[in-house]
């Protein structure tokens, strides 16, 4: 999209909160996607909109901040202590292994085979060290949970992955996996019966294989035989699933909420990511731009600069209010140049909506801290 197209962004994410039924919050790591994806969900529930946040975060600032003393895979209720309009907020963290057996358990030919599945070493390794498994997980429970029809929104904090993007990718990575060749070779009958491994590796790593296995007590080819044996008949459930995820973030009422910081590392994944989602026919709610310093107006018949001017070297009162006065123009500067790069990172890119949340005096512990963010991310201003 041309610069020229592009129109000035709004500036709050009320009608985010009150129309969507998902939204994500995503962005680099570090950057206060948990806060950010609280405080929605407090901003939803205080309309009237029974919410659950779903949290991938394994620092439970989530918990902390609403304050609960842990979070787990089912959802806890939040007491907000507040009218909220009939509204109701809970909170969950996902359990990427309990998440996993579900599936299993949903997809399996039968009940045997699943306990088979659960119980095999390779399946418990894969599960909860595969790359992208997290991602996808969250994108499974998130289905599940949109599923059950119990919720009028659902706010989901990504995993702190190296790249934002991870979670967009993880079902698709999921459904081409299971239509790759790789797969189709190990599904062979004689393959998957385990006649056919050995012959496959070869004999140089058949060879390595049984010495790995002497070393860490596991026998590997019999348990790759039989975990591609059980899997047998499962993989078009799992590619369907895949699939209705990929559209189930495609629908107008998934939205995502890219999360940034003022700095330009945070700022150009947000970026990457925008232009993503606009190439993937997905939804952007819009931009959050976290602990951007606020502007300080410059007031040239302020007392302090006529002080400034005429303090002496042996003026002490007048030395410390020259010091006051260029640590306040630092900060105008400081707050001047994150405008200028958050301009510049998102010049030219279709950002319907963008807030930013100044940069508080400590970190967010409590529902009150959330309900400041909440306010900013819902009226645009600062409370």
């Amino acid at each position: 999209m041309s610069p020229g197209n592009v129109q000035e962004p709004v500036s709050d994410l009320s009608r985010d909160v009150a129309e969507a039924h998902i939204l994500v919050a995503t962005g680099a790591g570090g950057v206060g996607k948990t806060t950010t994806a609280a405080a929605l969900g407090l901003a939803g529930a205080r309309i009237g909109r029974r919410t659950l946040v779903l949290t991938i975060d394994p620092a439970r600032r989530l918990a902390q901040a609403m304050g609960l003393d842990d979070l787990d895979d089912e959802p806890r209720q939040v007491d907000l202590m507040e009218t909220s309009e009939g509204g109701e907020l809970w909170a969950m963290m996902l359990d990427m292994q309990t998440t996993f057996d579900r599936l299993i358990d949903r997809h399996a030919t039968s009940r045997e085979r699943a306990e088979t599945i659960r119980a095999n070493r390779i399946y418990r390794t894969l599960s909860s060290n595969l790359s992208g498994t997290q991602e996808y997980m969250a994108m499974e429970r998130l289905h599940e949970l949109h599923g059950s029809g119990e919720w009028d929104l659902l706010v989901i904090d990504t995993p702190p992955t190296r790249s934002a993007l991870d979670f967009l990718d993880a079902p698709k990575r999921m459904s081409s996996f299971l239509e790759g060749r790789l797969l189709q070779l190990l599904l062979r009958p004689g393959m998957a019966a385990g006649k056919g491994i050995g012959r496959m590796v070869g004999a140089g790593a058949s060879a390595f294989m049984r010495v790995a296995g002497k070393v860490t007590g596991m026998d590997l080819l019999e348990d790759l035989a039989e975990f591609f044996h059980n899997f047998e008949g499962m993989y078009a459930g799992f590619k369907e699933r895949a699939d209705q995820v990929i559209e189930l973030l495609q629908e107008p009422t998934s939205r995502f909420v890219v999360v940034a910081s003022p700095e330009p590392p945070p700022l150009r994944e947000a970026r990457f990511f925008l232009e993503r989602l606009e190439q993937e026919g997905l939804h952007a709610a819009g931009v959050v731009v976290n602990r951007i310093r606020p502007e300080v107006p410059r007031d040239p018949s302020s007392a302090a600069i006529d002080r400034v001017a005429e303090c002496q070297e042996d003026d002490l009162a007048g030395q410390a209010v020259a010091g006051a006065v260029r640590l306040l123009d630092d900060v105008r500067n400081l707050a001047a140049r994150q405008r200028r790069d958050v301009a510049a990172a998102l010049y030219g890119v279709n950002v319907t909506t963008r807030v930013d949340v100044p940069l508080l005096g400590g970190d967010v512990h409590d529902l009150e801290g959330l309900a400041t963010i909440a306010s900013t991310l819902t009226t645009g201003k600062p409370r």
